[in-house]
């Protein structure tokens, strides 16, 4: 080999991790905090990546994804989200509770954050508006809260009229407000006694089924909260222990042997926010982003349970059931 050719090909080789390093550097970079764990649900994570799919972004390809999760212990998140904002993400995308949302914003007002959230954003502050955000936040408010009176009209066509129903919350959780202010007051209109109990730890789960075992609850509505959406075992093995006709807001519950459930489809919830953040990453401003509302809303019902727990379903509501488990 001629020596001019040698010193092109050794100066062409030391140049191209300079060149690799830029390019990856030139990656956009999107910050995923969760007040749950960083590694979420897989189904919840594809549905993620395929709305980033959707506008053109491939995890590891052209979009990097730092990962950041308080496991439930909320005061991490502030700390969580400087991190992110030090790293110079170019989108947050927010889950996993309301205050995952909040911390991200208190963190920055430049930054675009897509928060994916069972709340009303406007009620808890983090835009003007669902037409018209305003200022660095949008994303999909799936609101299960909202759906809890159509959750208890339910229930309640699967009991005998005048039975008490209980109602479980996490006290420790904000989006819990919502719940403790909706259904008790559905249940006034609908003339229907509640009990309230509260968990916000694994050991509270036992004693609040006690306490629902004891004022005789004919039935039980679980409360939409991230926390006791990574409990789904142990919640449907207690209802089911105490046979207790139990009402849930996420098919995975049925799927594990929970009687109905209803609430709006989260894999899609998050399939949006993907598709928000690849906009955004592509240059449109989340002051522009609609809030977006579900456009799928599941009912699934467990047959296996129905038996066990000898309740006549009306045929009306297996009929409405967008899954019957056998």
């Amino acid at each position: 080999m001629r020596r001019r050719e040698l010193i092109t090909l050794l100066g062409a080789a030391a140049a191209w991790p300079l060149t690799a390093r830029a390019q990856q550097s030139a990656m956009p970079l999107m910050g995923l905090l969760s007040g749950g764990s960083d590694s979420l649900e897989q189904e919840l994570l594809a549905s993620l990546r395929q709305g980033l799919s959707e506008t053109g972004y491939i995890e590891g390809q052209n979009v990097r994804i730092e990962y950041r999760g308080a496991e439930f212990q909320y005061d991490r998140l502030p700390a969580l989200a400087a991190d992110l904002v030090k790293r110079g993400v170019d989108v947050i995308v927010t889950c996993v509770g309301t205050n995952a949302g909040l911390a991200a914003r208190a963190a920055t007002s430049s930054i675009p954050i897509v928060v994916i959230t069972g709340d009303d954003l406007v009620r808890v502050g983090l835009v003007a508006s669902l037409n018209r955000p305003g200022g660095n936040v949008t994303g999909v408010s799936a609101i299960p809260t909202a759906l809890g009176p159509k959750r208890l009209e339910l229930l309640r066509a699967l009991i005998p009229k005048g039975g008490r129903i209980g109602l479980l919350v996490n006290v420790n959780s904000p989006d819990s407000e919502v719940t403790m202010q909706e259904i008790p007051a559905a249940a006034r209109r609908l003339g229907q006694e509640i009990i309230v109990g509260t968990a916000g730890s694994d050991r509270d789960f036992e004693d609040a089924f006690a306490i629902f075992a004891r004022r005789q609850a004919r039935a039980l509505l679980i409360g939409p909260d991230p926390f006791f959406g990574r409990r789904v075992e142990q919640l449907v093995a207690l209802a089911a222990r105490h046979m207790i006709p139990t009402m849930y807001w996420r098919r995975e519950f049925v799927a594990a042997g929970g009687l109905i459930s209803y609430g709006a489809s989260l894999p899609d919830s998050y399939r949006q926010a993907g598709v928000y953040a690849g906009r955004i990453m592509r240059g449109a401003k989340p002051a522009d982003l609609p809030v977006m509302q579900p456009t799928r809303f599941e009912m699934a019902i467990n047959l296996k349970t129905v038996h066990a727990l000898a309740i006549d379903v009306p045929p009306l509501l297996l009929t409405l059931a967008d899954e019957v488990i056998e």
